[in-house]
């Protein structure tokens, strides 16, 4: 994997960016500057955005996103829903067959109008290794750089990124960490507004991926670059992006920062890939009580039920219960050991569930159980978003 850039950026640029001044120049009084920071600004605004390519169906379907001036956004989804095809359109791979894209008030992407990679002050991070393996690593951190340009930009992110003394190295030399440290130098050295990831850290260790994933929002911040990667890893997301854009067939399902996607998912399939959340199939009776395998559950406020999707009730994995019973309706299927909890997947009568629960509450394999909700769980119920709680009998049972 690597990172490459589709544009160059002057060093006044640099500068106005954050760039230090003893590498890129000064940007007067930084003081002043410092306590009188404008309000972020959109730098990329896509618009009723669509695309597919010849023969095939639409592979995005009306994207609307902004992107701000310092954000780290997440386009999170599963294979095949348009997260990567989207990421070549805001490079400028590709023309969109409807809508369009704007940096800042430029028109970069519309049917009509392509302006070209190179024009447009974009870095890029691939799946495979873009590094030159010819080149030394300090030849890879300046081949963005313009020729007679200041390369000081080049060392100070070598620096930053912990490859100092690491620079007359070549590719093969470098451990796998190290080689993508190396491509995101070589991909900021140019001083870009914006950066695209494309998985950046799918092919690391997990070490080291935990490791470069936390340190990369800082490291834009301090290069005043934005970014946009593309992750199927739901936890990878949250833990870093700024926003997560949760695609789904070429649909953009919701866009919300970490906490509010956690909280209020916008729809079924965001709560069962984002949270890995149980969906169960519900039955309504009346306007505020519905009725799941998992007993019945009650909404304090009245909602329509004039939907043609199915009604589901999400119930998420830690707020479920069981208890080992030869009698029960339902078997373990699988667990996995996550250090402080067990994560248990279920089958009850043909319905899969997963669960966590204490290490104290260690079930076999095909082992028969009970299951039932916490009777403290708040849990939704789709499409409506309605707040349920589980109905409890007069004598609390």
């Amino acid at each position: 994997m690597g990172l490459g850039s589709t544009g160059n950026v002057d060093s006044s640029d640099a500068a106005a960016q954050g760039f230090p001044a003893a590498a890129g120049g000064g940007t007067g009084n930084n003081s002043i500057a410092a306590t009188r920071q404008p309000p972020p600004q959109p730098l990329l605004r896509i618009h009723d955005l669509w695309h597919r390519f010849p023969g095939s169906d639409w592979v995005l379907r009306g994207i609307d996103l902004t992107l701000m001036q310092g954000e780290l956004v997440g386009l999170l989804g599963p294979s095949g829903c348009g997260k990567t095809t989207l990421l070549r359109l805001i490079a400028g791979f590709e023309a969109p067959r409807r809508g369009q894209i704007r940096q800042g008030s430029r028109l970069i992407s519309s049917p009509a109008t392509l302006l070209p990679p190179e024009r447009r002050g974009i870095g890029m991070v691939f799946q495979d290794d873009a590094l030159f393996p010819h080149l030394t690593a300090w030849q890879n951190a300046c081949f963005g750089i313009p020729a007679g340009l200041d390369r000081s930009r080049a060392s100070w992110l070598l620096e930053l990124l912990g490859l100092h003394g690491l620079e007359q190295r070549y590719p093969h030399e470098l451990s796998g960490g190290q080689r993508q440290r190396l491509a995101m130098a070589r991909a900021l050295a140019p001083a870009p507004r914006l950066v695209l990831m494309d998985e950046p850290f799918s092919n690391l260790d997990v070490e080291v991926r935990l490791r470069l994933r936390s340190e990369l929002p800082g490291v834009l911040a301090r290069c005043g670059a934005s970014g946009v990667m593309v992750t199927h890893d739901p936890e990878e997301s949250l833990a870093i992006c700024s926003r997560v854009a949760v695609l789904q067939g070429g649909l953009l399902q919701q866009c919300a920062d970490p906490r509010h996607l956690v909280d209020r998912p916008s729809t079924a399939f965001v709560a069962a890939f984002v949270l890995q959340a149980n969906l169960l199939p519900a039955r309504a009776e009346g306007c505020q009580r519905v009725i799941t395998p998992l007993g019945s559950f009650v909404s304090p406020e009245p909602f329509q039920n004039n939907s043609a999707e199915p009604l589901q009730v999400l119930v998420r994995p830690q707020q479920l219960r069981l208890v080992a019973s030869p009698a029960g309706p339902a078997h373990v299927v699988a667990r996995e050991f996550l250090g402080e909890q067990w994560l248990y997947r279920l089958d009850l009568n043909g319905l899969p569930l997963k669960l966590r629960q204490p290490l104290s509450k260690e079930l076999t394999l095909n082992q028969r159980c009970r299951v039932a909700v916490d009777p403290a769980a708040r849990c939704l119920l789709y499409p409506q978003q309605a707040s349920l709680e589980l109905e409890v009998s007069a004598d609390g049972a």
